[in-house]
């Protein structure tokens, strides 16, 4: 098994996009038996998809990362653990352990953030993730994917500062607080549909403030979405607490994010819908850059 790691100076480095190395580990057994920081020799999504496959990588770790980006590596057929941060080798070790906590996946924002990081213990069908994770950015592959978003700014690169805040007033994201505009190419479907809207039709400079409902944001919630399984049937399940946030795994092997809402003696129930489903959510966007 291979794991590569979005690496600068040690650390897991937060913007998948502009990766200019990566830490390929060797695992064998759980365990690191070598590693290497290797170029990228480029940057940009697909580049780095194709580079990762092509050095028969399993799993990235890394830091921020879009829905652009996520479907290349699925494409490439590379899992991804997105929302990591700190020491890159403790990043590795805490995955091996299944104690990597996730804070989102990202695209950054409005797209979608927590999930993207699947852990696995020892190999079962049920990974550990850790609560808590904020959703504001970040994202899997995020947002709306719907056609018809129109304006100048479709198909360019735009940079972003933006607050979000439910309708109390409590504020659920902002890249002003993490210090640096959120980057994206507009109407690509990597940001929730309304946030995507507003974005094409800004000049650069402008402040706008939008009202989304659930149809512009996350949808509503699906009840088919929710689902109760036997505990035996799922390794690893039986040390999972309610409300803890997990990942489980599709007939494909591909991870997905969900909730456990119910707990019985033999049965555990989870829910798959996104925690910002069914939610009202307003935006301050300021356009900082289009490309």
């Amino acid at each position: 098994m291979k794991i590569a790691v979005a690496y600068d100076n040690g650390e897991v480095f937060q913007h998948f996009g502009r990766t200019e190395t990566f830490k390929v580990y060797e695992v064998d057994d759980h365990k690191v038996i070598s590693s290497q920081v290797i170029s990228s020799n480029g940057v940009g999504h697909g580049a780095l998809a194709g580079l990762l496959a092509e050095q028969g990588i399993d799993v990235l770790i890394c830091g921020g990362i879009g829905g652009g980006a996520q479907a290349a590596l699925e494409d490439a057929g590379v899992q991804l653990c997105a929302g990591a941060q700190g020491d890159a080798d403790k990043a590795v070790e805490d995955y091996l352990n299944g104690q990597l906590v996730s804070s989102g996946a990202n695209c950054d924002h409005h797209h979608e953030e927590g999930h993207s990081c699947g852990h696995h213990q020892d190999g079962e069908g049920c990974g550990s993730h850790g609560e808590g994770h904020s959703c504001g950015h970040g994202c899997g592959g995020c947002g709306s994917h719907e056609p018809g978003i129109t304006g100048p700014n479709v198909g360019k690169t735009c940079r972003t500062h933006y607050r979000g805040t439910f309708n109390d007033g409590t504020q659920f994201d902002s890249s002003y607080d993490r210090g640096e505009p959120l980057e994206f190419l507009c109407g690509a479907g990597q940001m929730i549909r309304g946030f995507d809207a507003a974005v094409a039709n800004m000049e650069v400079g402008q402040v706008v403030n939008i009202h989304l409902m659930p149809e512009e944001a996350y949808g509503m919630p699906n009840p088919d979405a929710v689902f109760t399984v036997d505990i035996a049937t799922l390794p690893g399940s039986e040390n999972l607490e309610i409300g803890q946030q997990v990942y489980l795994y599709n007939q494909f092997g591909q991870p997905f994010p969900v909730k456990v809402t119910a707990k019985e003696e033999k049965t555990i129930t989870f829910d798959a819908n996104h925690e910002m489903a069914g939610k009202e959510l307003n935006f301050q966007i300021e356009l900082v850059e289009v490309k």
